[in-house]
């Protein structure tokens, strides 16, 4: 069935002389958090053999008023939330567009929320990120998934918009809240959607994907704002939280723990952990720094060895995961250098800056190949070889107002992104 819908989508995504969506044998969809493969990488994209003749053409520009969700892009429809009304009260709200023309197809409200903590208003001239939802949706099986800021669980109809289940994880789990409420997005692996936000015995939580029941819970963690990520170690598909507590992998299938790492926590974490072969990246602001660690299994039972350390700032992914590439990480290294911080290149076995290019900020970046997309924290789409030898940018475009903090994606061909002002879809040429 979800084959049929998905030829259904491409089809109706045919190449017209007006300059629609292209239709491929295999068009990338972007469903998760950071991408398909949850670690912001997808293949090269076929169409662009080389990125300094790219052109970027806006196909359509959306209000997408408040907060840093990313998109969602899958079935021929982009989801994101953002800050709404409904019935008065100031809501978030999940809102669903077509990817052809930026129309809302629904909406659907999820929290009450009227203030964030410390959040202040992102147009007053100073460097605060603003008031609104920090949590990206994601498409599965035909339907959407969303957490909301007060760790409110939601899934929809995909196409519909129509309610399916919710959970409220902070009366029905014992939720712990976090300074500026939860950023997490929902992590699905098989019929399990996997988060962090419980009490007690509850912190990690397993939820059954079609009807929100608990199939396990446990540990004593509390929560960060880092969505978790599936990872492979070791021919062994794992889940990995970045708790307050440090690191902590299980089996998304029953919770079970299959090893730790202690990591120390400041105010907040904020970007997920990166993994490349046996080593697991993790790194976070307020002077906590970056560390990579060789995870080992002997046996059934798994270990972690830290391999390099580096507290301080230098290396600090406040809230912008990297990417990896052939061993060399590519992202958002600063702390609160907002529109100055660098995009840079790291050996995540070393920890040696290979090179920094100032001028983004905390902005975002995604890998289609060989190439990063960085966007800045001012709007800005820069395209950049992902190689250790020195800083190559091959294209760069100013693209949308209002402060960025969200990821690009990358489906269908389409660059989608959005600001705390507006989303836009841009056509790759």
């Amino acid at each position: 069935m979800i084959k049929n819908v998905l030829r259904t989508s491409i089809a109706s995504m045919a190449i017209t002389a007006t300059g629609a969506f292209a239709q491929t044998n295999a068009p990338i969809e972007w469903g998760n958090f950071r991408g398909p493969n949850h670690d912001g990488t997808i293949p090269a994209l076929k169409k662009v053999s080389n990125w300094k003749q790219a052109r970027f053409s806006k196909r359509w520009t959306k209000d997408t008023p408040n907060g840093f969700s990313s998109f969602a892009v899958a079935g021929a429809k982009a989801y994101t939330i953002v800050s709404g009304e409904e019935d008065g009260n100031a809501v978030e709200l999940l809102v669903c567009m077509d990817v052809k023309n930026g129309k809302e197809l629904w909406k659907a409200p999820l929290t009450v929320i009227t203030k964030y903590d410390g959040g202040g208003d992102a147009g007053d001239g100073s460097n605060k990120g603003g008031d609104g939802p920090r949590s990206t949706p994601v498409v599965h099986g035909g339907k959407v998934y969303a957490i909301d800021a007060n760790l409110g669980v939601y899934c929809f109809n995909a196409t519909t918009g129509k309610s399916v289940w919710k959970r409220d994880v902070m009366k029905d789990n014992s939720g712990v809240q976090i300074k500026w409420q939860n950023a997490a997005s929902p992590l699905i692996e098989g019929d399990v959607l996997l988060m962090c936000g419980g009490g007690s015995g509850q912190a990690l939580l397993g939820l059954n994907k079609d009807s929100g029941e608990v199939i396990w819970k446990s540990e004593d963690d509390k929560m960060t704002h880092a969505t978790p990520i599936i990872a492979t170690l070791h021919d062994v598909k794992q889940c990995i939280f970045f708790t307050q507590k440090g690191l902590v992998s299980v089996n998304p299938a029953d919770g079970k723990v299959l090893w730790r790492q202690d990591y120390k926590f400041a105010v907040s974490t904020a970007a997920s952990p990166v993994v490349w072969q046996d080593i697991v990246y993790c790194s976070a602001g307020y002077g906590v720094g970056a560390g990579a660690f060789k995870i080992s299994k002997n046996g059934g039972t798994f270990a972690s060895e830290p391999i390099w350390r580096k507290e301080g700032d230098d290396l600090a992914n406040h809230w912008s995961t990297p990417v990896v590439k052939d061993g060399y990480l590519y992202g958002m290294f600063s702390f609160k250098k907002y529109g100055t911080g660098p995009l840079a290149c790291v050996d995540i076995r070393t920890g040696e800056i290979k090179w920094s290019e100032t001028g983004f900020g905390p902005g975002q970046v995604i890998l289609t190949g060989d190439t990063v997309i960085a966007v800045s924290d001012k709007g800005e789409i820069v395209a950049a070889q992902a190689t250790p030898e020195k800083y190559t940018e091959l294209k760069r475009d100013d693209v949308l107002d209002g402060k960025v903090w969200g990821y690009p994606v990358i489906a269908y061909d389409h660059l989608f992104v959005r600001s705390t002002k507006e989303g836009v879809c841009l056509e790759i040429k």
